[in-house]
């Protein structure tokens, strides 16, 4: 009899030893967030900080294994990338601007172009389907322009306020090498002073999770980054060799909105389109060489650049990180964008881990735990 009770006490023993450790990570997620949440009016200069550090760390690490010390190898890493951030806005900086001021000039034309070529579409519809008075029809459609005009107006508003007026250039220009520099430097002793504070029992599978995050993490952020970088600088060579207006600008723009889903290559490729229709009074061959140029990048980018780059393994699918990105953007305007990723990577890397651990459990097979089958070899 005592052998029949032990086992329900070591089961119920067991079962609130994981009621625990649930409700103190709860607790410690909502605290978390909640602190976020608060302080979001500052962060931005220290997210950036950080994710420089997280993205030059790998490249400081090489060269400290050459011999050199952590503080001068973080100090030769970070100066690096800083004259290559600085030559890169002075090489593009000037071509961009002039391009982007150009395209912003011409879009009024380009509107009037388009609503002038559908007039007589709009007229026919009118005649032939609907039944509506014309000045009826014309007086909803001027709603809905307005509507339109003011919710885009509004939304851009949102995104200022809860972002660009949280964007203060001398903050990030003073704070964010300083976070940089002293994160870079000490990497690896917080690495191994946080490593001390995990729970002794769960240390290993804490470990595990960390590196399955870090995978996820850093073969999306870097990988993506580069591929961005390298579709874009893509993209605005071969437009601007096409001949197209502000080819330059829309190329680079797409890639660097590659790192969102499906947003960047659609962007690009509407406005290229719409632009070389324009342009070229419709011909086809030149619509045909724009196409042609973004259905060649997407082959280059599935096939090549992200394959090499970021790999197949990253664990974070398209949708996730599109809802992320958006959710980021919704609750903590541009702070919220610049961590989606790292919170969308910990979050899928949780999920699986979680699913993986009632796939093993007693609820899932019917109140008896499940166990795994051991080869021999294994």
């Amino acid at each position: 009899m005592t052998a029949d009770v032990k086992p329900k006490h070591e089961h119920d023993a067991s079962f609130s030893a994981i009621q625990r450790h649930v409700w103190f990570w709860c607790v410690a997620l909502v605290v978390f967030g909640f602190l976020i949440w608060m302080l979001k009016g500052v962060l931005l200069p220290f997210v950036i900080g950080m994710a420089v550090a997280y993205f030059l760390d790998p490249v400081t690490t090489r060269l400290e294994k050459t011999g050199m010390g952590r503080a001068a190898a973080t100090s030769v890493v970070l100066l690096s990338f800083v004259a290559l951030f600085v030559l890169g806005l002075v090489l593009a900086f000037p071509v961009l601007q002039g391009q982007f001021i150009a395209f912003a000039q011409t879009v009024p034309g380009y509107v009037e172009k388009l609503r002038a070529l559908s007039a007589p579409w709009i007229e026919k519809l009118q005649t032939q389907v609907l039944s509506t008075p014309p000045e009826k029809i014309q007086q909803q459609a001027g709603g809905m322009a307005g509507a339109a005009l003011s919710w885009a107006t509004g939304a851009l508003k949102k995104i200022w306020d809860g972002g660009v007026a949280l964007f203060d250039i001398f903050s990030i220009i003073l704070i964010a090498p300083v976070v940089s520099f002293y994160m870079l430097r000490d990497w690896p002793v917080m690495v191994a002073k946080v490593d001390s504070w995990l729970p002794r029992r769960q240390a290993e599978t804490i470990r595990g999770l960390v590196v399955q995050m870090d995978a996820a993490l850093s073969g999306f952020v870097r990988g993506q980054a580069m591929v961005c970088v390298v579709l874009g600088l893509i993209y605005a060579v071969a437009l601007s060799v096409a001949g197209l207006n502000f080819g330059f600008f829309i190329g680079f723009a797409a890639g660097l909105l590659s790192f969102i889903p499906y947003v960047g290559t659609l962007v690009g490729f509407v406005t290229g389109m719409l632009v070389c229709w324009f342009q070229f009074d419709g011909d086809v061959q030149q619509l045909a060489i724009i196409a042609a140029i973004f259905g060649a990048g997407q082959l280059l980018e599935g096939n090549v650049l992200t394959p090499k780059l970021v790999g197949d393994k990253i664990g974070l699918h398209a949708l996730w990180i599109l809802f992320a990105l958006m959710a980021g953007g919704a609750l903590l305007g541009f702070t919220g964008v610049m961590i989606a990723v790292p919170v969308a990577a910990v979050a899928a890397v949780l999920i699986r881990f979680a699913l993986a651990q009632y796939l093993e459990s007693g609820y899932y097979h019917d109140g008896a735990p499940h166990k795994r089958k051991i080869s021999a070899k294994g």
